[in-house]
């Protein structure tokens, strides 16, 4: 059964809305973008934007791979929709087992769609 942090994350997706939660004992502004797991736990691939990070975050964002458990205090908020200036194309090793993908010519065959 997901937790409620992977559900708030797959509702995010689907509304296209942004997130502010806390991971690492860090603010962060991020819009997720790959939803999933890797060896069982839950795992999203993200944009994040703006916030605190525990290394530089490059001016305008950088993609980000965030373990849900490590996950709190998750509120949706609308605003746009960022994903930088490229597109999370490039193959990525953050989540293994896909389940959903907001890219809707997604390489990666989610279990699910939006």
């Amino acid at each position: 059964m997901p937790s409620d942090t992977y559900e708030l994350f797959r509702e995010a997706m689907a509304a296209r809305q942004q997130i502010v939660c806390t991971y690492g004992g860090r603010r962060r502004e991020i819009c997720p973008a790959i939803l999933g797991h890797t060896d069982g736990e839950e795992k999203s691939l993200a944009y994040q934007f703006a916030g605190e990070t525990n290394s530089n975050l490059p001016a305008g964002g950088e993609w980000r791979c965030f373990t849900l458990s490590k996950v709190s205090d998750v509120v949706l908020r609308d605003g746009p929709w960022l994903t930088g200036a490229g597109s999370h194309s490039a193959s990525q090793p953050c989540v293994r087992d896909v389940d959903f993908d907001v890219n809707p010519d997604s390489p990666y065959s989610p279990k699910r769609r939006l």
